[in-house]
């Protein structure tokens, strides 16, 4: 038998779509049903490449005793935490009530309104002390929701009261340098001096925190802290984390950056490749820049969110064994699947860190790669609306809404293109979507139609969080020229935030990397030429500026015009360079080698 979920977008629900398990995408059927049943919802959430999800798909939602349970008790939702990062995310908070054990699969058991009861991660298909297995959980929660569901309703409304209240945050002043450079020093202080990066194991790439580090603020105020995140790429540069082909594996469960967990997310190596890049480690920026030109780009154009860390060897399903093969040997083997979802935020991410590469690299097919997926994603990645989505496969869009992150995030990606191809219209398609999203655009209907509270906690995990990224395309604009109100709202969105910013660093690293982009005048380098391969162009690519676009006096002219004020009246003499900080120029200069490198 197939479920409801064979017809689904996303290739992790349409991998559960045999299963016994009556599942239900996530939708207003699954919770109509719910109700009408008058039983709990079961809500599963997980994600393609996750190793613990494959697991108890095939120990327990296979199994057709526990998939009778499951059908007779529940109205069983199957969520892609990858297409659904908002409902991953509500959740995940409501769990944190239940369990300090957080991850993935998630499983949330829920009233017929969708608020949270009980919740916990892997559940075996067997007790093993101190897990119980899961079908004496389902057991457990009939039995409470049946002879003490009055409980299990007030438990689920006080865990939503409480996150409605922790969503509250209180402005602060703009942290100073002094402040963000002691946010900093608290990183480097969990440094492992011996093997590099910060904590024991399990040990992850923290790109997030790495990019807050690099920041010119960071070199300048906490210069040993932004050597870590040097160190710390180095370690990771030459371990096992880092496949032959360049591309980074999602963690190390040692504390030597050994035996990796290896599904590879686009998200980490988007971010590695602008860490890569900043640090000036070109070999592995350039290897980044292949594993993601030639494993995870699709034939569109767009680029996939991961790859398996499984694949089949022998006849056998294998973790890892695949990447433990030496290169020439796996032209021999099935490589692990590509999860093919081009999701918006993600490729904007990637979109940015090629389109800044390639610039600085002088790599123009990176560029063009970059072109080619914004061109996809803004093309296919809209309802029949013309919204943005969260995610397409094979060219058909998600019905799932673009997050707050993702139009931030392309924003951002799309500004990164503009400077890179001298564009100004990938500018103004950045500019409307920053817009769209500082309006109030977005967010899932059925959280807010059931007043669940979305999760309050506005922290980076394996990306940018929500309101770090769309403060870090606020800035970006404002640094282009778009007007103060950008930097206004980017400022607002850290003073909201900055108390818990400084006092928890390691969870806050992109939001404080605008933070130090606030407290410090930026530097705008803007060169006039009609050789962007020429000396001039190149001595402007070297420099470490915060805006560096390379333009011919026709694209300055269309940036000026589209009310990019940084590029105005510079269209009238070409073959200049101009070095600006904070809007304020120097005499414009025309030999390469005057134009300074550093600040």
């Amino acid at each position: 038998m197939t479920n409801r979920l064979a017809d689904t977008l996303s290739p992790y629900l349409r991998a559960h779509a045999d299963n016994p398990v009556d599942w239900y995408p996530w939708g207003e059927e699954a919770f109509a049903e719910a109700q009408r049943r008058d039983v709990p919802l079961l809500i599963s959430i997980g994600y393609s490449t996750c190793h613990w999800c494959h697991v108890m798909a095939r120990e327990s939602f296979a199994d057709p005793t526990t998939a009778a349970l499951m059908n007779d008790g529940f109205v069983a939702v199957k969520v892609d935490r990858e297409e659904r990062p908002e409902v991953d995310g509500a959740y995940m908070a409501a769990a944190s009530a239940f369990t300090q054990n957080l991850g993935w699969p998630l499983t949330v058991f829920a009233t017929p309104r969708g608020r949270a009861f009980y919740a916990g991660t892997y559940w075996p298909p067997e007790p093993r002390p101190p897990m119980p297995a899961f079908r004496d959980v389902l057991a457990a929660v009939q039995e409470a929701w049946t002879l003490r569901r009055a409980q299990a309703e007030e438990s689920a409304d006080a865990v939503t009261d409480a996150l409605a209240r922790a969503a509250e945050s209180v402005p602060a002043d703009l942290p100073d340098p002094a402040a963000i450079a002691a946010a900093a020093e608290t990183i480097s202080a969990r440094e492992d001096r011996a093997f590099g990066g910060y904590g024991s194991a399990p040990k992850f790439p923290v790109a997030t925190t790495l990019r807050f580090l690099q920041d010119p603020l960071i070199r300048q105020h906490a210069p040993d802290a932004a050597a870590s995140a040097r160190r710390a790429l180095t370690a990771m540069a030459g371990s096992a984390l880092r496949d032959d082909d360049g591309g980074f594996f999602r963690y190390a469960t040692q504390r030597d950056w050994t035996v990796p967990h290896y599904e590879r997310m686009l998200t980490d190596n988007a971010q590695l490749l602008e860490v890569a890049l900043d640090a000036g480690d070109h070999e592995t920026a350039r290897g980044i820049a292949t594993f993601l030109l030639a494993v995870l780009r699709r034939v569109d154009g767009g680029f996939g969110s991961a790859q398996d860390s499984e694949s089949w060897i022998d006849g056998a399903r294998s973790e890892g064994g695949y990447y433990l093969r030496a290169v020439p040997e796996r032209a021999e083997l099935q490589p692990p699947a590509v999860d093919g979802k081009v999701i918006t935020g993600w490729n904007g991410l990637a979109i940015g860190a090629l389109a800044r590469a390639g610039a600085a690299l002088e790599e123009s097919s990176w560029i063009d790669a970059a072109a080619a997926a914004a061109t996809h994603v803004l093309r296919v990645n809209r309802d029949e609306r013309s919204a943005l989505v969260r995610a397409s496969l094979d060219g058909i869009p998600s019905a799932a809404v673009a997050t707050a992150a993702d139009l931030g995030l392309l924003a951002d990606g799309l500004f990164a293109l503009a400077t890179a191809t001298g564009d100004a219209s990938w500018a103004v398609t950045a500019r409307g979507l920053l817009d769209d999203v500082l309006e109030g655009v977005g967010g899932d209907p059925l959280l807010t139609a059931n007043g669940i509270a979305v999760s309050p906690d506005e922290t980076d995990g394996d990306l940018p969080s929500d309101a770090a990224a769309v403060a870090a395309a606020s800035l970006t604009a404002w640094r282009l020229g778009a007007g103060d109100r950008y930097r206004e709202s980017a400022a607002a969105t850290v003073r909201s935030l900055a108390v818990r910013a400084v006092e928890q660093p390691f969870a806050h690293g992109s939001l404080l990397r605008v933070a130090a982009g606030l407290a410090s005048a930026p530097r705008q380098v803007v060169t006039v030429t009609a050789d962007p391969a020429g000396a001039l162009a190149g001595a402007a690519l070297r420099t470490d500026a915060d805006v560096i676009a390379v333009v011919t006096p026709a694209q300055a002219e269309a940036f000026a015009e589209a009310g990019f004020e940084l590029f105005e009246g510079k269209a009238a003499i070409p073959e200049r360079a101009y070095d600006c900080h904070a809007f304020v120029c120097r005499l414009p200069v025309s030999d390469p080698a005057a134009l300074p490198v550093a600040r």
